[in-house]
């Protein structure tokens, strides 16, 4: 395993990092090893978005969720009115 120094960290990153760490009860270095493992690991990686949805839908399933999701287009006028 090979061994990199980190220079160049802020001291206000550093602050931040470091409760992070204290909560999770390991060191610094660990949470910064596991930080860049769980980022570029060969193999792994998370997405946090909805792509792998796109055009996996049928028509009729497209559908359905269109007129499920239709009333929270709508606005609601006397909540949005400012009292007079």
């Amino acid at each position: 395993m090979a061994n990199v120094s980190l220079r160049g960290l802020d001291a206000p990153t550093l602050s931040r990092i470091r409760p992070t760490a204290r909560c999770g009860n390991f060191s610094v270095n660990r949470l910064i090893v596991e930080t860049l493992h769980e980022r570029y690991a060969m193999g792994r990686h998370a997405f946090d978005d909805l792509d792998e949805l796109a055009g996996a839908w049928s028509e009729t399933e497209a559908a359905a969720i269109d007129i499920a999701v239709a009333p929270f287009a709508r606005i609601d006028a006397v909540s949005w009115s400012r009292p007079n």
